[in-house]
């Protein structure tokens, strides 16, 4: 039967054209298994799911979009190969398959055999000799043939009709690549010649030797010259030098290697069209194998209806969280007093739109102990919008929605505020006996503060709760209610992906169009808090929950109200200025390139550099076959020639001004004229706050133009200051109260530089015969040993020999022994817990520290050491923060706290207040954790950040 697919990949139409897709599968399930870098994804079971999440996305999204009529699978068999039985050396540098594929595979397949796509094997033979059989066959067949792979030996078997897809990645669309694509690629007059390219400069992967020391633009200029492998080595008298004697002594190498890379195309293997052909998958099994996997979204994506969220509730996840969140359009249900939703549950969700109901919803106000709650709102920055209404849920599944201006039944309206909040909602939420609990409270928290309502009380957010409890995954409502209550919410509302807040709201929407939605989210928060409260609990999480995230709400939504400065004359008159210079490099640039071209254009810019002025060019292409004009390039290229510098210059000052200088006065608040950036809480899997809408923490600050941006944040008037108070090489102070090394504690504690007391200790010298170098050098072991960094990567960094790093680091950890006991301690512990910890108990679990596959251990070897670090450090200006609010308010003080940028916090001070402001910071900084070294805090006052800082 012949298929196309449409929207749902299973969806079945007659098409007369035969379309056949070959899929490499170890090919594509390595690549989606390495392909998020290190956020690999797991379910509750602590399964490592990457490899069957993303395969099967992947193939589910090609089907939609390509819609072929047949799709077959091809897998490696185990056990020696063909090739293996003629050299034995075929692949031998390979590592073994890391344990998380090896699970994967069986999923992997019974997947595919639910979905009625066969699986292709032939023992003694690859994938590859599958493919190449069954792609020439059914090219004879009259198919047209796509060969899904990313393995650049199949382009020997490309054709008029066989061709090889590229799957979508890393943000790059799919390619198809024909006969045209590859002779351009390889610069070869006809495909087969692939085999000879192959041959000519092996492959390290696949461990075929090639021609030693012959690379790809030799082997290409050789084949330019001579055709082939053989015709070469029957006429090595033509090559000059010593390139003769590497082809001759290598030419049975050469000959092997191309055999190897030559893909065998005759097996006997017959086109099974009935079995080829895309149909129907079994619903009911490849539902139970979603949700024994923990695929909800994507269930419900591919089978509709056929598939609930109910098939299992799971526990809570250890790692990133379910892929596959795609967004269903809205579907809106009436506000009934009893109603189902699509799970049938029973809700009881009221519409108070009448006196009676409302009256109800007052009297539950009154005796209420606790109750949940979500606003309404015009949009979705608290610091610019109406609120339109507000849901409350006393009790599972039932909740009132009451719209905003409540109508005003008696007097409820009391005493017609501006936001038409009734009294009787205000004194509940000013109550501080009754407990209070929301998803992202604080942005309820500032949207009540703006209508003259102040959330007072004990708050519980389930949003931070999940944060805590595991903080390398999402804590979306929406995720969060599938994952632990196994219900889908009814709506899934626009986010911005920074700040996981919704973008927009429909301005005077109906009510009742709107009620449901928003009591479903006050209702599913009721029943999550149930859920996070004993799971807080049982790990020990509630000191920190208690006494540092949910204080630290206020404390972030009273600086997001306060809001910054911003000196919009200065603003406009730094882009004049720069639009200025931007303009004079870029007539310095048309100079020495003698030419005019468009810098902006990556393939004009390299087009000028290496074929107009002849810079020697040592990288590799791109993809469209363009010259790569990368910041690393160009730094190298300023030794060459010195346009490459300008250029540099040139694009830090465009981006400079497009992502400061301009934009910054577009989140300027009308109502305020200052800028509310959003601190994000609940982002950063290591504790630290991030900022958004606008990013305040990236601001440059290392050239002398992106520190001007910070010139452009003033105090509120002339009355007040600006106080920065930054913490000095905190982590390193943690580092060396946390690994008890006596030689740093020792620098930190006599008050020397530590990096020049690093560097005297490292190199044998004293302290005053320390260089810049050394102490550059010093400086990078100090900052990059905690991130993992290896004798390789400060030579890189520092431009050291290999040995000369490796030897720096080894006397480093000679002479800070106790630094490498606690790294080494870090990782063992970790290994034990499956977690690393801060000071305050915060979790970072690392589910991958025992993986037998050294580069995803590696990523978890790094963060076991620097998550006690940088994390501790984060725990650490969060208490500080905490204790600096709560003085302000204990001395009725009308200084405010604005801003935390990493180590850095930010006041706009009363001037008559500045003495007693400094003590208090100081003070609580200094004392937010106890640390066996000297914690230093540096200060600064201006009228402006810069000059502060």
């Amino acid at each position: 039967m012949l298929v196309i697919l449409l929207d749902n990949p299973f969806k079945m139409t007659q098409k007369s054209s035969k379309t056949l897709f070959l899929l490499d599968a170890f090919a594509l399930i390595y690549r989606a298994y390495y392909g998020l870098g290190e956020n690999f994804l797991y379910n509750s079971k602590g399964m490592n799911t990457t490899a069957i999440s993303v395969f099967t996305d992947s193939l589910m999204k090609m089907l939609n979009k390509e819609k072929p009529t047949h799709v077959a699978v091809a897998f490696d068999m185990a056990g020696p190969t063909q090739r293996d039985t003629e050299y034995a050396e075929y692949k031998a540098n390979r590592q073994a398959m890391p344990e998380d594929i090896a699970i994967s595979i069986p999923y992997i397949k019974e997947i595919l055999q639910a979905m009625h796509i066969p699986i292709l094997e032939y023992e003694g033979y690859e994938a590859d000799d599958v493919i190449g059989t069954i792609a020439k066959k059914a090219e004879k067949d009259g198919y047209k043939v796509f060969m899904v792979t990313p393995d650049k030996d199949f382009g020997q078997l490309v054709s008029q009709n066989i061709k090889i897809y590229k799957l979508p990645f890393r943000g790059n669309p799919e390619q198809i690549l024909g006969e045209d694509e590859i002779k351009a690629k390889w610069e070869i007059e006809n495909v087969e010649q692939v085999k000879d390219i192959l041959g000519l400069m092996g492959d390290s992967v696949d461990n075929i030797p090639g021609i030693r020391g012959v690379g790809e633009k030799t082997a290409i200029k050789l084949l330019k010259e001579f055709g082939s492998v053989e015709n070469l080595l029957a006429n090595t008298a033509q090559v000059k030098g010593k390139l003769r004697e590497k082809i001759e002594q290598h030419a049975d190498d050469a000959r092997m290697s191309k055999k190897l890379a030559t893909i065998v195309t005759d097996l006997p293997i017959e086109v099974d069209e009935a079995e080829y052909a895309l149909s129907q998958p079994d619903k009911e099994k490849l539902g139970k194998l979603f949700a024994d996997l923990e695929f909800r979204s994507l269930g419900k994506r591919l089978l509709g209806d056929d598939f609930s969220a109910n098939q299992q509730q799971p526990a809570p996840s250890q790692g990133q969280g379910d892929l596959f969140a795609s967004e269903p359009e809205a579907k809106v249900q009436p506000v009934v007093e009893a109603g189902k939703n699509i799970h049938n549950t029973i809700h009881h969700y009221h519409l108070a739109d009448s006196k009676e109901i409302q009256e109800r919803l007052f009297e539950h106000l009154k005796k209420a102990h606790a109750f949940s709650f979500k606003t309404e709102t015009t949009t979705g920055d608290p610091n610019n919008c109406e609120i339109t209404g507000i849901a409350f849920s006393f009790s599972e599944h039932e909740g009132y929605f009451i719209p905003i201006p409540a109508p005003p039944f008696d007097s409820a309206q009391g005493d017609g505020m501006r936001s038409g909040i009734p009294n009787e909602i205000k004194e509940a939420f000013e109550n501080e006996k009754i407990k209070k609990s929301a998803h992202d409270i604080k942005f309820d928290v500032i949207v009540l503060h703006h209508a003259g309502v102040q959330v007072n009380g004990h708050l519980f957010d389930t949003m931070l709760a999940h944060y805590v409890i595991d903080g390398d995954a999402r804590h979306r409502l929406d995720l969060l209610s599938e994952n632990y209550l196994g219900y889908s919410l009814l709506t899934k509302e626009e986010t911005d992906s920074e700040t996981g807040r919704r973008k927009k709201v429909l301005l005077l929407e109906d009510p009742a169009s709107v009620a449901d939605r928003v009591l479903e989210i006050s209702d599913v928060s009721l029943q999550l808090k149930k859920k996070f409260e004993p799971l807080l609990k049982e790990h020990h999480y509630e000191k920190l929950f208690h006494e540092v995230e949910m204080p630290l709400v206020n404390v972030l939504a009273d600086m997001e109200m306060e809001g910054v400065g911003i000196d919009l004359p200065f603003l406009k008159d730094f882009a004049v200025q720069m639009d200025k210079d931007i303009t004079e490099l870029r007539e310095e640039i048309f100079k020495e390139a003698d030419t005019q071209f468009n810098i902006d254009s990556p393939k004009q810019l390299g087009e000028v550099l290496f074929d107009k002025l002849k810079i020697p060019y040592e990288g590799k292409k791109t993809k469209t076959g363009q010259y790569s004009t990368g910041e690393e390039v160009l730094s190298l290229l300023q030794r060459e020639h010195p346009v490459a510098g300008k250029v540099l210059l040139y694009r830090g000052l465009v981006k400079l001004k497009s992502t400061y200088v301009d934009a910054l006065p577009l989140h300027v608040n009308p109502r305020t004229q200052r800028i509310h950036t959003s601190m994000n809480q609940a982002v950063a899997a290591t504790g630290r706050l991030s900022s958004a809408n606008p990013n305040l923490q990236n601001i440059p600050i290392k050239t002398d133009r992106g520190s001007e941006i910070r010139r452009a944040f003033t105090t509120r008037n002339e009355g007040y200051v600006m106080l920065s108070a930054d913490y000095s090489q905190i982590e390193l102070r943690i580092i060396a109260a946390l690994s008890q090394d006596e030689g740093l504690i020792h620098a930190f504690k006599e008050g020397h530089d530590v990096h020049t007391a690093t560097a005297a200790r490292v190199y044998g010298v004293p302290l005053n015969l320390v260089s810049r170098e050394m102490r550059g050098n010093a400086k990078m072991v100090n900052f990059g040993l905690m991130y993992g960094m290896s004798a390789f990567g400060l030579s890189q960094r520092t431009g050291l020999q290999r040995k000369e790093a490796k030897e720096i680091i080894d006397n480093y950890f000679a002479q800070f022994p106790g630094i490498k006991r606690f790294m080494d301690e870090a990782i063992e512990k970790a290994r034990k817990l499956g977690y690393a910890e801060t000071i305050m108990g915060r979790r970072r679990w690392l589910p991958d520290i025992n993986s037998k596959n050294f580069t995803v251990r590696g990523f978890a070897e790094r963060n076991a050491i620097n998550t006690p670090i940088q994390g501790s450090a984060a725990d650490m200006i969060k208490i500080a923060m905490i204790k600096i609010h709560e003085q302000f308010a204990k001395k009725q003080l009308q200084s405010k706290m604005i801003l935390q940028i990493h180590d850095e916090l930010l006041f706009d001070v009363v001037k008559d207040e500045i003495k007693e402001v400094e003590s208090i910071v100081q003070h609580c900084m200094k004392t937010a954790l106890h640390l066996e070294v000297p914690i230093v805090v540096e200060m600064g006052v201006g009228r402006n950040w810069l000059e502060a800082h």
